[in-house]
């Protein structure tokens, strides 16, 4: 019986499957409002990615053009030689103008226009709010022309000073789309709020616009609190910069009630606009007879599933009725002057150079020798032109400045 051979064949198979890919932190998300978290080591806290207020942390966005806020800027700068232009204070004020070098751009004297600027007469006739053309006249119009016009020189070089700083971070990090929202709806609240406020006085609003982007950048920073480093410096700069535009809303022509209302505006729609939510980098394992590699998958927290859906609802619904208010109490002539007898000095501090009070002025006009004599009949105060040719709106501006 032959004998029979067995053999046994043994393959041993590895597996060779590569292992899989360690992941990369994941780079931070374009927009300063936003806080990623990962599940890396300890080197990667939040300590580690606070940054600065004002350094930006979407660096590949500097390059951009701020190109909205240039076209803001270069509008105020035109309507201001535009205003100047038409004043004329040369000739319309016979030579007794300030800056005489200018010429036609000259400006009206400090005792006139301390922020160095035109005319009452000017400023109405450019578009400016009044309570009597919006109620007596209807000129809805100069809801929309008034926040493009600065009350003076000085006006004007302060408020694009802080447009441009605050305006340019502003835009590199949240874009150009949304910047232009906040700048034009708060300026355009602000002037609504103003309207109904405003006196039988010529008031411009186009600091509305800048207090709406203070405002917005005070919500931005409140709601991320815990990303920037510098947080309480960044808050001085916004106190000195608000109290720098409410002492200038207390100057003649400048109105204040404007920038209460822009920076109300500001602040909700910081909150509307300026927000994306925060992620979270989650290792997932799988177990099983199969084991995979970490996956990393983007999750939202629950915190922001809630809360900014609600933040941004509620702020959009406020900002949603104060618009819808302000402007139903324009169309209506409200003058909440009539409720508040205090609130005109929000807007007017009385001092010797002019008047708070809201009344008529009435003059006695008297020619003599190609002499004009004016005559406030409130108090007596009288001036003698050494002309007699002169207009009537440059009479009634002549006429405020001695009965005030």
């Amino acid at each position: 019986m032959a004998d029979t051979s067995k053999f046994h064949t043994h393959i041993e198979i590895k597996d060779t499957t590569p292992p899989p890919p360690t992941l990369a932190p994941p780079a931070a998300w374009p927009f300063s409002s936003e806080l990623v978290e990962t599940t890396t080591p300890a080197t990667s806290t939040l300590q580690d990615q606070r940054i600065p207020f004002f350094r930006s942390r979407s660096r590949h966005r500097i390059g951009e053009d701020t190109w909205v806020i240039s076209v803001f800027v270069i509008l105020h700068i035109v309507a201001f030689f535009a205003t100047m232009f038409v004043n004329d204070c040369w000739t319309n004020s016979h030579h007794d103008c300030a800056l005489k070098v200018f010429g036609r751009l000259s400006f009206q004297p400090l005792s006139e226009n301390p922020l160095v600027g035109p005319s009452a007469s000017t400023l109405d006739e450019m578009g400016a709010l009044r309570r009597k053309l919006l109620t007596q006249y209807h000129q809805t119009w100069r809801l929309f022309t008034s926040p493009c016009l600065h009350a003076g020189a000085i006006h004007l070089v302060i408020n694009l000073s802080c447009v441009i700083f605050i305006g340019v971070h502003l835009e590199q990090e949240f874009g150009s789309l949304r910047i232009g929202l906040v700048y034009i709806l708060s300026a355009f609240v602000g002037t609504l709020v103003a309207a109904v406020f405003v006196q039988n006085r010529p008031t411009v609003s186009s600091s509305g616009a800048l207090c709406g982007l203070l405002g917005a950048m005070l919500s931005m920073l409140i709601r991320n609190w815990k990303v920037y480093t510098n947080k309480f410096a960044a808050l001085a700069f916004l106190f000195v910069i608000s109290t720098i535009n409410f002492i200038l809303g207390l100057l003649p022509y400048v109105d204040n009630f404007s920038n209460v209302g822009g920076f109300i505006s500001g602040f909700l729609l910081g909150f509307v606009l300026f927000f994306s939510p925060q992620v979270t980098k989650v290792a997932q394992n799988k177990g099983g007879l199969f084991e995979y590699g970490d996956k990393g998958s983007v999750k939202l927290k629950l915190k922001q599933k809630l809360e900014s859906p609600i933040l941004r609802s509620v702020s959009l619904l406020l900002f949603g009725l104060i618009l819808a208010g302000c402007l139903l109490a324009v169309l209506r002539g409200v003058n909440m002057n009539q409720y508040c007898r205090w609130c005109q000095y929000v807007d007017c501090v009385p001092v010797n150079w002019w008047s708070c009070k809201d009344k008529g002025t009435y003059c006695e006009t008297m020619v003599n020798d190609a002499q004009l004599t004016l005559t406030c009949m409130s108090n007596g105060n009288f001036r003698v032109f050494p002309f007699a040719n002169i207009s009537q709106s440059r009479l009634n501006d002549l006429c405020s400045l001695l009965c005030s």
